[in-house]
């Protein structure tokens, strides 16, 4: 008898920004593997999560919405976005039911059609708007597919995933397992560990400089005998004036997201954190390609 075949494959999910993609993947690995944000350019670079489930294994790739690039950073994650759409087994496609179907959605849809590849269409945040409003979207959505079905979900609340697990799984090929038991994310620490200082930094200034915040963890040590973590972290922005705004008066602002960030972190790693936390000035990071190099 021959063995029991088992499915695996590479998912790239796809969305205008906002639309929840990190939200998804976050909770079908189970654990947080990317951060999440109502910001545009939240994700800035391509993230894996891994769902192991019996039989299968499906490596997410959670990567930066599709967007008109402007600079070297925005041109980095659209390139992101293009290489990553050729190599995949299968596409995710998330709509937003807050929203009607717009330019950046056709666009997407295109290139999911162009790829040749499987791929299955959602429409999130299903939790957030009325029945009539659903129906709507939903049709507007399916006609935007040329009638090809869209899903319902709540990636918030876990509605409908268990039926797109399923689908996903029947489009993967026969395959190997990529990822040992227990990983869920290929992702280095220094660098989870810096998208979960940037989340709070996202948090906290809000409007102010979301776009020009970078994180550059210096160090991570384990203290011996101790359960304690030490991380020294550097937040990076393009001008004083931000400078000024992150650190806030008396060092309120930056207090805050290490306070925060602090408590993500801890959450990750099972043991206490010590986080310090300075912020620096970089002159134009976002055009810089070296520097980009280093921090992507």
């Amino acid at each position: 008898m021959s063995a029991a075949l088992f499915r695996s494959g590479f998912v790239a999910v796809l969305g205008r920004p906002n639309v929840g993609k990190s939200t998804l993947v976050n909770r079908l690995v189970g654990r947080k593997v990317s951060i999440v944000s109502d910001h545009p350019q939240t994700t800035r670079r391509r993230i894996s999560g891994v769902v192991t489930g019996a039989g299968y294994q499906l490596v997410l790739l959670d990567l930066p919405g599709f967007q008109r690039p402007f600079d070297s950073l925005t041109r980095r994650m659209q390139a992101t976005v293009d290489s990553t759409l050729a190599e995949v087994d299968a596409s995710l496609f998330m709509l937003n039911a807050a929203e009607a179907p717009g330019g950046g959605d056709r666009y997407i849809a295109q290139a999911v059609a162009s790829a040749r590849t499987p791929y299955v269409a959602v429409l999130n945040k299903i939790d957030v708007v009325s029945r009539q409003v659903l129906a709507a979207r939903r049709a507007a959505a399916e006609e935007l597919l040329g009638g090809g079905e869209v899903r319902p979900i709540s990636a918030l609340r876990g509605d409908g995933l268990a039926e797109i697990v399923e689908v996903l799984v029947a489009a993967m090929p026969e395959g190997p397992v990529y990822f040992p038991e227990g990983e869920v994310s290929d992702q280095p620490l220094e660098l989870l560990v810096a998208e979960l200082i940037r989340e709070q930094a996202l948090r906290v200034t809000r409007e102010e400089v979301p776009h020009a915040v970078a994180v550059e963890v210096e160090s991570i040590t384990e203290r011996p005998g101790d359960s304690l973590v030490e991380i020294e972290a550097h937040l990076i922005v393009e001008h004083e004036s931000q400078k000024a705004i992150l650190i806030g008066k008396g060092g309120s602002v930056v207090k805050a997201i290490g306070s925060g960030a602090r408590g993500e972190i801890e959450t990750v790693l099972g043991a206490r954190v010590f986080l310090g936390l300075r912020v620096k000035v970089r002159k134009h990071w976002r055009r810089d390609d070296r520097y980009l190099d280093q921090l992507l």
